[in-house]
């Protein structure tokens, strides 16, 4: 399956904000931040990566059911899903 931005729509929205709060745990450990607020922010951008793969793994699964739907070959397996879904967890 080809992304593209209208394809990861959302999924690329989520990784431009979760780049932004890298951005700012970086700036946080250079400017000697308390640990507390470091590791929160971190598990922020942690929590928006995964979201956003999952978001990847999900529209997958929705064109592939459509695929199928319209009597056509999908462009990944079931199981390829799979593995990627599990590749998350």
């Amino acid at each position: 399956m080809q992304l593209n931005e209208a394809v990861a729509g959302d999924a690329l929205t989520r990784l431009k904000r979760a780049q932004g709060q890298l951005a700012s745990v970086i700036s946080m450990i250079e400017e000697g931040e308390e640990c507390v607020k470091v590791l929160t922010q971190l598990a922020a951008v942690s929590k928006a990566l995964d979201r956003a793969g999952f978001k990847l793994v999900a529209t997958g699964m929705r064109h592939c059911r459509s695929a199928r739907e319209r009597g056509e070959e999908p462009p990944m397996s079931e199981e390829e899903l799979e593995k990627l879904f599990l590749a998350l967890a």
